[in-house]
């Protein structure tokens, strides 16, 4: 089953996959679409708070902001991942259990990119926010970094996340049930 979608006003249709027993989600994915990554990226900026550096998980959402940072001129952002590696020196982590991952995940930002946060504004930037937990868990990192977070962004709100007041999205992604109907 498929579901199409306007983006901004660009088409896309998603494949519809089970998350549950009588759950199904619409799989956005950034991934190859560069004209899709191009598109999402202009419109956010357009509706983005004033920011030095953006702030996003691993990994869907890094062509997008990799795109928003060249698209605003700008030369860095940071990427939070799943698994310390050693180059991080002591990095920050938080805990998060996001709606399309199997099991509880950490997410971590090392030494180095604890700087480039400090002390300034960041815009957390995100492909799809349904439950809200990967983007508690970016808010964590960022204050644990003593930054100011000033805006938070997404390509599409899934289900009851579109009626947050707190985050900027283009648009809404529907929930399914097992038949595929929207909920």
């Amino acid at each position: 089953m498929k579901y199409e979608i306007d983006i901004a006003g660009m088409k896309r249709e998603l494949k519809l996959f089970k998350v549950a027993d009588n759950l199904q989600i619409a799989a956005f994915i950034l991934y190859g679409d560069v004209e899709i990554t191009k598109h999402a990226a202009r419109e956010l900026l357009a509706k983005a708070p004033e920011f030095d550096i953006i702030l996003t998980a691993a990994s869907k959402s890094i062509p997008l902001v990799y795109e928003m940072t060249s698209q605003a001129g700008l030369k860095e952002y940071v990427v939070a991942i799943k698994n310390a590696k050693v180059y991080m020196g002591t990095p920050l982590q938080m805990a998060v259990n996001s709606i399309t991952t199997q099991t509880d995940q950490t997410v971590y930002i090392g030494e180095d990119d604890v700087a480039k946060l400090q002390g300034r504004r960041v815009l957390i930037v995100d492909d799809v926010i349904s439950t809200g937990e990967s983007l508690k868990a970016l808010e964590g990192l960022a204050e644990k970094a003593g930054a100011d977070i000033v805006g938070r962004m997404a390509v599409l709100a899934e289900g009851d996340a579109y009626d947050r007041t707190d985050i900027t999205v283009l648009g809404k992604l529907p929930l399914f049930d097992g038949d595929g109907k929207i909920l």
